[in-house]
């Protein structure tokens, strides 16, 4: 990567990574063996790439609910003031798998996720009663899957 331009094969790596990683004991080396070049090249690419902002998040996506567990997501209304400590407290939190700021009255969105079902209440009563703020939950109703993939 130079001046913020990827080159071919900065480029070929997060190509690959959106469509997914192989399940294989070595998938960096896989993917090493498409680009021909070597394993710790992919694996140091990948690292700088995560680094420098261009790769924001590198982690599997797991189905809560296939292993018990659930998610839902939630807004607040958080006053102005307050809203730099209440994103402080969500990131103490376990259950928090990520949060952002909206223009809206609901300015605050995040997604809780529990081990297991019964736990998405008590984790709400949690939030409201340390923040003194009412969550809005919006449970999923219908589960859509689209695959996006950005053009490099």
């Amino acid at each position: 990567m130079r001046n913020g331009h990827l080159d071919p094969i900065d480029r070929a790596i997060v190509a690959s990574l959106q469509r997914g990683v192989p399940l294989v004991e070595r998938p960096f080396a896989e993917l090493a063996a498409t680009l021909e070049t070597t394993e710790a090249t992919v694996v140091a690419r990948l690292a700088r790439l995560i680094a420098a902002g261009v790769v924001g998040r590198f982690a599997p996506m797991l189905d809560a609910e296939k292993l018990g567990g659930a998610t839902c997501l939630c807004a607040m209304a958080v006053p102005c003031d307050r809203f730099e400590d209440v994103a402080r407290f969500f990131e103490q939190l376990p259950e928090v798998a990520h949060n952002y700021e909206r223009e809206h009255w609901f300015n605050m969105w995040f997604v809780l996720a529990v081990e297991r079902r019964e736990g998405l209440l008590d984790a709400i009563a949690r939030i409201e009663r340390e923040t003194g703020l009412e969550v809005l939950a919006l449970p999923k109703l219908e589960e859509y899957r689209l695959e996006l993939t950005l053009p490099l």
